[in-house]
């Protein structure tokens, strides 16, 4: 059974192993993703040499608000505009950012004033170039091609990121703030001439009526509120970092500390974890299966056995459930976000996609500070087996839908 029908088609595209235009335009994205992960760990260092932690915190988070303030009207945009013209118009933002920094840090030292101007500017573009991004995938690529663009996007992706936190210290300790931001500045510039000279959209999507943001962020919930395999896959999307968020992100030092294993274990665990992902994702192209969100809902289910395991035993079963949870997750959001770009209406694609990315702004601070409650109140297992808990129950929702048990992106023979 198929739900999917590809929107109108401007040109043929080739078979996805030899769509070098798409090949390139994922290099292209990685090597992108690895100026953000450079730049990233550059803000971060800096900040913490020029304010205390607690300012240094708030440096690094402060980006998240403009974003999710700004999400939904970025959606907006995404469903009614060119979505190549927004991405190339708003990289070209970011490579001014960019430069203006590097311009600043280089005739006055690095302040808490260039750093909250560059985390803010960058959260306002993010804001508006990322629901357009989020449908480019499905105006190049046909629906059946979906899980195979986004195994090797993620995996990529990973891999850019991976590759541009590594380099990221040595670039700023040589080359300080300045080096990194122009390092990412040309990152960018490769992006906004790729998208200038070469990428062309084969599909044309649905566009939403013309009408003011506010009556199109309401026509928006209005569409989730009637269609319940959309609002279905929105939750799960929305939700997918909450409970392994905090796991991750917090449970694995809490474990660290109280076992004694030291900080080299919890860098451990986290290369585990990213390899698993990776491998997660890459599996989807080789062993693709027939119902792809079925397969990724019961992916989910044994992400969160996954995250329970955390909770318990020696490191080596920690450092086991760490790679399972990695494998799982890239695993899942590979054929889910193939899923929700194929069966999403495209008149509503960017503003689908504003949603599931403001339930991490505005709920992981939440989950965060819930995980953590919950070590400090009770034993540290506790709040792995309610969040890993929590992940399997809410499973059963889209594991009981006869939609999604029977969904096939791949076209029937």
């Amino acid at each position: 059974m198929s739900t999917v029908s590809d929107p109108v088609e401007i040109v043929a595209p080739p078979a996805f192993r030899r769509d070098r235009l798409v090949h390139a335009w994922i290099g292209v994205k990685a090597l992108s993703d690895a100026g953000d992960a450079l730049w990233t760990i550059a803000l971060a260092w800096t900040a913490v040499q020029v304010a205390s932690p607690a300012v240094a915190g708030l440096i690094v988070a402060v980006g998240t608000v403009p974003r999710a303030v700004i999400l939904l009207f970025g959606g907006v945009i995404a469903d009614r505009a060119d979505a190549r013209r927004i991405m190339l118009v708003f990289n070209v933002l970011r490579v001014g950012v960019l430069v203006a920094v590097a311009v600043w840090v280089l005739t006055t030292p690095p302040s808490v004033a260039v750093l909250l101007f560059a985390v803010i500017a960058f959260g306002v573009c993010d804001a508006f170039y990322e629901p357009s991004a989020g449908t480019i995938a499905r105006q190049l690529v046909r629906a059946a091609d979906l899980p195979s663009y986004g195994a090797a996007a993620q995996t990529a992706s990973r891999l850019g990121t991976m590759g541009g936190a590594a380099i990221g210290g040595f670039v700023v300790a040589h080359a300080g703030l300045a080096g990194s931001a122009s390092v990412n500045a040309l990152t960018f510039t490769l992006v906004v001439a790729f998208i200038a000279i070469w990428l062309r959209p084969r599909f044309r999507l649905a566009r939403a009526e013309k009408e003011t943001a506010l009556r199109g962020i309401a026509r928006g919930f209005a569409h989730l509120s009637a269609n319940p395999t959309t609002r279905t896959l929105v939750i799960a999307l929305s939700g997918l970092n909450l409970a392994v968020g905090p796991a991750v992100g917090i449970g694995l030092a809490l474990r660290a500390h109280d076992e004694g294993w030291g900080a080299q274990a919890v860098g451990l665990f986290e290369a585990l974890l990213g390899l698993g992902a990776a491998l997660g994702a890459v599996s989807v192209a080789k062993w693709r299966p027939r119902h792809e969100a079925r397969a990724g809902f019961w992916a989910l289910v044994v992400q969160g056995a996954g995250i329970v395991a955390l909770g318990f035993g020696p490191a080596w079963t920690v450092g086991t459930a760490a790679f399972v949870i990695g494998a799982t997750a890239g695993y899942a959001s590979v054929l889910l976000s193939a899923t929700f770009s194929a069966t999403v209406d495209t008149a509503y694609l960017g503003r689908m996609g504003s949603l599931t990315r403001l339930g991490d702004d505005c709920l992981m601070p939440l989950a965060m500070a819930g995980f953590g409650a919950l070590a400090s109140a009770t034993a540290l297992w506790v709040p792995f087996t309610i969040f890993g808990g929590a992940m399997m129950a809410l499973m059963i929702l889209p594991l009981s839908n006869r939609t999604f048990r029977a969904m096939s992106l791949k076209p029937a023979v």
